[in-house]
């Protein structure tokens, strides 16, 4: 991988993490007026509309035939990126609350080291004994965000108890996305993107039809989708297209274990984004936040060593 290559990697990823970094922001003032499944299945409709148009374009209306192709390995990476992540995590911070953007970005912070976690458990690659530290480091800085320094309220609190695990099982949701991306060496980043995406709004569309019809939410009236507007253009064509396509042409460049490393942009873009809408953590969050950031920084610095060792 040359220099030219390397720098587009990291600008790629640089770009869809600071567009979810805001995205979480943006979303605390969508879920007062749209619930999540609903909101969930608008943005990703509208957003897998603009791939399949992008595709079009770009690789013509054969890159659409799936025969030969692992289509069902697709659907199911597909489902757990859109239908995983996105019903998932907006679930959990619209349960979180006011606070709920900065508890979900915090979250996406452990990607990196899921990602390690789940490369071991279905690669068989044990990581070293340094990463296994660092794993418990960072986890041990996302505990103090989401309970603040207190244990009891975590505990004894069902609601936050939910909320957290929903985030968590999303951001899980994503770093499988991610990995599946390895599984199509000769798929475009636009051709894995634009197919997962639609094939995944079949799960979408599907749950959110079935959570209508058994009344667990509500159809959504036209007064509460106009609300949602400019939260939608700013999710299906910003956080959605824009960054969905960068995050795969970065990660197909740096591979997805590096490129998961960039999810530590998240959480300090949603800080700033909230902080500018008078959102403050407090201070114990903010301790739990540096410590999470320093040891995925740090785990990326112990990476690259162990690396650079084992080629010596």
């Amino acid at each position: 991988m040359n220099n030219s290559s390397y720098l587009k990697g990291i600008l790629f990823c640089l770009i869809a993490t600071v567009s979810w970094g805001t995205m979480f922001p943006i979303m605390t003032d969508a879920l007062t007026h749209l619930d999540p499944f609903n909101f969930t299945t608008l943005r990703y409709g509208i957003a897998g509309l603009a791939f399949a148009v992008l595709m079009l374009a770009k690789e013509g209306k054969e890159s659409f035939n799936l025969k030969g192709e692992k289509w069902g390995l697709a659907w199911l990476f597909g489902t757990f990126g859109f239908a995983g992540f996105g019903f998932l995590v907006f679930w959990g911070q619209h349960l979180a609350g006011p606070k709920g953007a900065l508890t979900a970005s915090i979250m996406m912070a452990t990607m990196p080291m899921l990602s390690i976690l789940t490369i071991w458990v279905l690669k068989k690659v044990r990581p070293h004994i340094s990463t296994v530290f660092f794993i418990l480091l960072s986890f041990s800085g996302v505990f103090l965000v989401l309970s603040n320094g207190d244990l009891y309220a975590l505990i004894n609190s069902p609601t936050n108890l939910t909320a957290n695990t929903l985030i968590i099982l999303g951001a899980l949701c994503w770093v499988l996305y991610t990995i599946g991306g390895s599984h199509f060496p000769h798929w475009s980043p636009v051709r894995y993107t634009t197919l997962t995406t639609l094939l995944g709004m079949i799960s979408v569309i599907s749950i959110d039809l079935f959570l209508m019809a058994t009344h667990s939410v509500q159809v959504p009236s036209f007064t509460s989708v106009v609300a949602v507007i400019p939260h939608l253009l700013y999710m299906a064509f910003i956080a959605g297209l824009v960054a969905v396509l960068c995050w795969n042409m970065g990660n197909r460049i740096l591979t997805p274990t590096n490129g998961v490393l960039f999810m530590d942009i998240v959480p300090i873009t949603a800080f700033f984004v909230s902080f500018l809408n008078n959102v403050v953590a407090s201070n114990v969050q903010l301790i739990g936040a540096s410590i999470t950031v320093i040891a995925l920084i740090l785990n990326n610095l112990n990476q690259h060593r162990l690396i650079k060792f084992s080629k010596t």
